[in-house]
C-alpha cells in the first residue's frame, strides 16, 4: 500500500515537474543589455547638479513574454540596492501598465507616458532616471523588477513610493521577473 501511494505521488510530482517545465516563465529582457552586464552611459541619469550624473537619462529598452495567468496589469519597480545602505534608491517607479502593454522602447519611460501611471523616485518624479553612481566605486547592480498583478491598470493613484506601491500590491501579485544591469561611473 505504502509503495503505491509513493508511487503515485512520484507520478503526480512528475506531471507537475513536466508541465512547469514545458511551461514558458515569465520573462522580462532588454535588446539593449544581457542581464548582469553593463548599461550604456547614455542610460546613466543627468542632472547638472550632480556630477556623479554623467549620461543622457535615455532608459534601456524593455519587453516581456509569458505573463502568467489572470494579468490584468504590470508594475515596474527599478532599484539600486547598493546605495544609500539597505534601503537602496528608486530610479523607477511605474504601474498601472496595461496587460496588453509588452514592452517599453529605449527613451520611451524617460518622460512621462500614458502607457503607465508614474510614481515617485530619487527624483522625486514618475518616469526614468538612470544611475548616477559616485565615481572610484565599484558597479552598481540596476534590478528592473517587472510585477504581473491582477489589479484593473487604472486602480492605483499617480505618485506612490515604492513601499505605498508593495503595500497596494500586496495579495495582488501573479508572477514576477527582474533583469539587472549594471553601471560604473566611468569618471
Amino acid at each position: 500500500m505504502k509503495i503505491r501511494c509513493f508511487l503515485a505521488a512520484a507520478a503526480a510530482a512528475l506531471l507537475v515537474s513536466t508541465a512547469a517545465q514545458a511551461a514558458d516563465p515569465f520573462t522580462v529582457s532588454s535588446s539593449a543589455f544581457k542581464n548582469g552586464t553593463m548599461l550604456a552611459k547614455k542610460n546613466a541619469g543627468n542632472n547638472k547638479q550632480n556630477p556623479n550624473c554623467v549620461g543622457d537619462n535615455i532608459s534601456p529598452p524593455l519587453s516581456w513574454a509569458n505573463p502568467p495567468a489572470g494579468t490584468t496589469s504590470y508594475a515596474v519597480i527599478m532599484i539600486d540596492p547598493e546605495a544609500r545602505g539597505a534601503q537602496g534608491v528608486d530610479h523607477w517607479i511605474a504601474y498601472g501598465i496595461p496587460a496588453s502593454v509588452t514592452s517599453f522602447a529605449e527613451g520611451e519611460v524617460s518622460k512621462p507616458s500614458d502607457k503607465y501611471v508614474g510614481g515617485k523616485n530619487v527624483a522625486n518624479v514618475g518616469n526614468y532616471f538612470g544611475p548616477c553612481t559616485p565615481p572610484n566605486t565599484s558597479p552598481h547592480h540596476y534590478v528592473f523588477m517587472l510585477l504581473a498583478t491582477d489589479l484593473d491598470p487604472k486602480a492605483l493613484p499617480p505618485g506612490l513610493s515604492r513601499t505605498e506601491l508593495i503595500e497596494k500590491l500586496n495579495g495582488h501579485v501573479k508572477g514576477s521577473s527582474s533583469i539587472v544591469g549594471l553601471f560604473k561611473n566611468p569618471l
